[in-house]
């Protein structure tokens, strides 16, 4: 009969009857010279006290301390076991190459052969190569080219509807948009007016301690006006409702891809295009300016309410200033570009949604990326307006 092949890991024990004894390593002195001889229990079992391990791999360090890690004759015959665990040990210790002299039995070679065959090596343990990283960097930008590409379908079909429904206004979905109103900005108004509130409380605070060393408190009405109604107001409302609605676009648009009520839909002739992304992407354009002016208010009122407490600045003087300090250019600006960051969180939310596999753990990924690309394009697209209209009401 042909030999069987040993397993891969394989624990060899002797018949010795009595204690298990810990592994430990003796130094003896042979006419061969110096021998490390090992005895104890090699194996996981054994290795696994807590002071027992200690207490070995302290031995090994001074051995490696000492250049004997594989130098000199070793002796593992006197071990009462072996298994792959002690293998490990060793074949580490020495380096990840065999000793001068090793002396051990055709069962404990047969372990070491195995541990020395399959043991990760140190290179497969470094950072991935350069080919790597070239795949990666091509993946990622393939990656952003999908994406790129699907956001511009998406917005094709959006103006596509937008036509449609200029030519049939009757058969428009006015009832999904009017409850994508209601839930996207009645319901975002508590926190968007307490979040708006403490900013602008917050940055009062901090720019009456500078101007306070100056004695130019009447300016705390310019840098508030410009910095709140202009950019802070807009980016702020934008960044809730991003984190607030678009993911909840995402998520709805998701779970209809998980249970395939989109799949129904296509076999219905339903244009999901028409029926899921115009209601949203309308209804977020046309509350997102209304959302940034009732954010702005607010923060205005916590600006004018710590202008009163830290810099006796009256809320009349406040109020009467504003005008004058703020043109009305900067109103309008904040106004269109937070359409603009609506209709933007609605394709991407929607994109994201459309683009979720039928599966949960997809569903979680999709709408994460959803929040964090709404956010960050809403920034960049912030600060693509402020160069554009660096001039405009400043």
């Amino acid at each position: 009969m042909p030999a069987t092949k040993p397993p891969l890991f394989k624990s060899i024990q002797d018949n010795t009857v009595g204690p298990a004894m810990p592994p430990r390593i003796e130094r003896c002195e042979t006419p061969a010279g110096v021998t490390q001889q090992l005895r104890g229990k090699w194996t996981a079992a054994g290795l696994a006290v807590p002071s027992v391990w200690a207490a070995l791999v302290h031995h090994l360090h001074e051995l490696n301390s000492g250049r004997e890690a594989s130098q000199g004759l070793w002796d593992l015959r006197q071990m009462d076991g072996l298994d792959h665990v002690g293998a490990q040990v060793l074949w580490t210790h020495w380096g990840r190459q065999w000793p001068a002299d090793v002396q051990a039995d055709d069962s404990q070679r047969r372990i070491l052969d195995t541990v020395a065959r399959f043991a990760v090596s140190q290179t497969a343990r470094l950072g991935p190569t350069w080919h790597a990283r070239f795949e990666n960097f091509g993946a990622v930008l393939l990656r952003g080219a999908d994406h790129a590409l699907g956001l511009t379908r998406l917005t094709g079909q959006l103006l596509l509807d937008l036509l449609r429904l200029m030519r049939r206004p009757q058969d428009g979905p006015w009832r999904d948009v009017s409850g994508h109103l209601f839930r996207i900005g009645a319901t975002a108004l508590p926190i968007t007016a307490l979040v708006g509130f403490l900013i602008g409380v917050v940055l009062a605070y901090l720019i009456s301690r500078q101007l306070l060393q100056f004695g130019a408190d009447a300016f705390v009405v310019n840098i508030l006006g410009v910095s709140l109604i202009r950019e802070l107001g807009p980016l702020l409302a934008a960044i809730l409702i991003a984190g607030r609605s678009g993911s909840s676009i995402t998520a709805q648009i998701g779970v209809m891809r998980v249970t395939e009520e989109l799949n129904a839909m296509r076999v219905l002739g339903i244009a999901s295009g028409f029926r899921l992304v115009l209601p949203r992407a309308l209804a977020l354009a046309l509350v997102m300016p209304l959302i940034s002016i009732w954010t702005t208010a607010w923060s205005l009122l916590g600006g004018m309410l710590t202008a009163d407490l830290s810099m006796n600045v009256s809320l009349a003087f406040f109020a009467n200033a504003l005008p004058g300090a703020v043109e009305v250019s900067n109103l309008v600006l904040a106004t269109a570009k937070s359409a603009v960051f609506g209709l933007l969180i609605a394709l991407i939310a929607c994109h994201y949604g459309l683009r979720v596999k039928p599966n949960t753990e997809s569903l979680g990924q999709g709408t994460t990326a959803s929040v964090v690309t709404s956010i960050t394009v809403v920034i960049l697209v912030d600060a693509l307006f402020a160069v554009l209209f660096r001039n405009v009401g400043i």
